[in-house]
């Protein structure tokens, strides 16, 4: 991995993969809402780095800024998804449900599509989706949220499938944190088992070094993965 571009760099987790990626001598292209916050970011970093501002709910001018972000880079061979948004919609009110929507799935797969035609016609690549521990059961406090997490990790494995019947040599890779301390996750009170920002891009660094399919982070929520899956749907409405 010589060149990787972070979709949603400017906070928690993109933010502090893009430090570990440029810590490695990856040059890193980074993208985000907030021009100030990427600018801010690439005075930080040690190597080579280029910024695009760009709003993934804006699927068409994404794209077109993706698409223009990796001709300035001269070419990448990683793209990570890591634009989203979360937070409880208590009231269920329509816009909420569908703004996040936009973001986390409409966006995802703009950012996704555009990235395997790149890769499909450059003869191989690495996508890697920042999905969540949350894609494998429903909350009554956020269903929006966990839905479209659990979109994208079920997205992933289909394109993964997708690939092998293309004949590419691209990877899908499905991160999946547990609690991780991100401007995200700032209201919840209930975390345990919480990871700093820093330790869980590290250890999101090395799964896509090792090219996993998919990747807890951190390690231990691999055991809560496998309970989430054997829970009774009442039993975590009482919990939650």
């Amino acid at each position: 991995m010589k060149k990787a571009i972070i979709i949603g760099a400017t906070s928690g987790i993109g933010r502090d993969l893009a430090k570990v990626m440029s810590e490695n001598n990856v040059t890193v292209g980074l993208t985000g809402r907030r021009l100030e916050k990427l600018e801010s970011l690439q005075n930080e970093l040690p190597g080579d780095s280029f910024i695009m501002q760009m709003d993934v709910a804006m699927e068409k001018e994404a794209i077109t800024a993706l698409n223009s972000l990796i001709e300035r880079m001269q070419g990448v061979d990683t793209v990570v998804i890591n634009a989203g948004v979360g937070g409880a919609n208590q009231e269920y009110t329509l816009n909420t449900e569908l703004y996040l929507i936009d973001i986390n799935v409409r966006g995802f797969v703009a950012m996704a599509n555009a990235s395997i035609h790149y890769f499909a016609e450059r003869g191989h690549g690495h996508i890697v989706g920042i999905s969540s521990i949350a894609s494998l059961l429903p909350n009554p406090r956020n269903s929006a949220y966990n839905a479209s997490k659990a979109f994208i990790s079920n997205y992933m494995t289909g394109l993964n499938m997708k690939m092998r019947k293309w004949g590419k040599d691209i990877l899908i890779t499905d991160i999946r944190p547990g609690f991780v301390y991100t401007p995200l996750t700032s209201g919840n009170e209930n975390m345990f088992w919480v990871s700093d920002s820093m330790t869980a891009s590290r250890q999101i660094y090395t799964a896509i070094r090792k090219r996993k399919r998919v990747a807890y982070i951190t390690k231990r929520w691999r055991l809560i993965a496998w309970l989430l899956k054997i829970v009774p749907d009442g039993l975590f409405v009482r919990a939650v």
